[in-house]
């Protein structure tokens, strides 16, 4: 176990901070503090939502990584860069990242323990190396961490918003403006506990976005998050009357653009490489699927 003793530098959510020392998502940090591993001025504290003031005493214990019980699975996988610290893989449409229950294998993660010696371990499990998600049905560039300083520094640079990832989306509706800002908090829906929703209590999220090219009924985007939150572009660009198409969770129920899956895809991928402080640069063409589809949408 190690144990972190910060003195808070202002006013913050326990979460909050737990997250950013520890270099782990929120979530992972309100386990901790719900399993009691934190304390607030020498009194463990077990609300994740604690108000910490500036000059406290905070102090937690980040748990040691356990074995990781997923099996290894020879999937084969597009790697587009890999070297002793970081990866960078190329995801396909219809795989999920982490397995769970109804997804116990044929994931990201058993293919990744096929393919590469190592895994960092920090989040509580050895080797899962996943420092950011990408939702099943998106296709694209994602991080992988081999060891625990990459996967701290590819977490910190998330959490400071250094790091530069754009996706390529096809939205229901033509665009009217060449550009546009989406700032409104997301939140786990209180109708369906299995979306997310627009929520002023929610955690802040903010997505650009610029037209590309203005379809038939439809509009190809370059999507820019600057946060990094569960289904961001996809609840944010609902959310204007825009939804992706091809999305069966927020798409429209009738009608709408056909589209042979959603048509979402993590084309750039830039961040600062933990060991060397190169700033490092990934594309990945979308696949043949997402194209052949943007193609039947031009306007002849």
């Amino acid at each position: 176990m190690q144990k972190m003793e910060i003195t808070a530098p202002a006013d913050v959510r326990l979460d909050v901070m737990v997250a950013q020392e520890g270099a782990v998502s929120r979530s992972q940090a309100a386990k901790w503090i719900a399993d009691g591993l934190c304390s607030v001025n020498g009194k463990v504290q077990k609300k994740a939502g604690f108000s910490v003031k500036e000059g406290d005493a905070v102090a937690f214990v980040i748990p040691d990584a356990v074995e990781s019980t997923v099996e290894k699975e020879n999937i084969p996988i597009h790697i587009l860069y890999e070297d002793e610290d970081v990866a960078v893989v190329d995801k396909p449409c219809g795989m999920v990242v982490h397995p769970a229950a109804g997804n116990e294998s044929g994931t990201l993660v058993n293919a990744l323990l096929y393919a590469m010696d190592s895994l960092s371990g920090i989040g509580g499990v050895k080797r899962p190396g996943i420092v950011h998600r990408l939702d099943k049905d998106t296709s694209g560039l994602l991080m992988v961490a081999k060891n625990d300083m990459a996967h701290e520094s590819l977490s910190r640079q998330l959490s400071e918003r250094t790091m530069e990832k754009h996706y390529l989306a096809v939205v229901e509706g033509v665009m009217k403006e060449p550009e546009g800002l989406i700032e409104a908090p997301i939140a786990r829906s209180k109708k369906d506990r299995k979306k997310m929703a627009i929520d002023p209590e929610g955690r802040y999220a903010l997505t650009k976005w610029t037209l590309i090219e203005n379809l038939r009924d439809a509009a190809l985007l370059d999507v820019h998050i600057l946060t990094g939150r569960t289904h961001q572009i996809r609840v944010h660009m609902h959310s204007v009357h825009h939804p992706l198409a091809g999305d069966v969770i927020y798409g429209y129920s009738k009608g709408g653009v056909r589209a042979p899956r959603l048509m979402l895809h993590a084309h750039t991928l830039d961040f600062t490489h933990p060991r060397t402080d190169e700033r490092l640069h990934f594309e990945a063409q979308p696949p043949e699927a997402f194209q052949q589809a943007v193609e039947k949408l031009r306007i002849k």
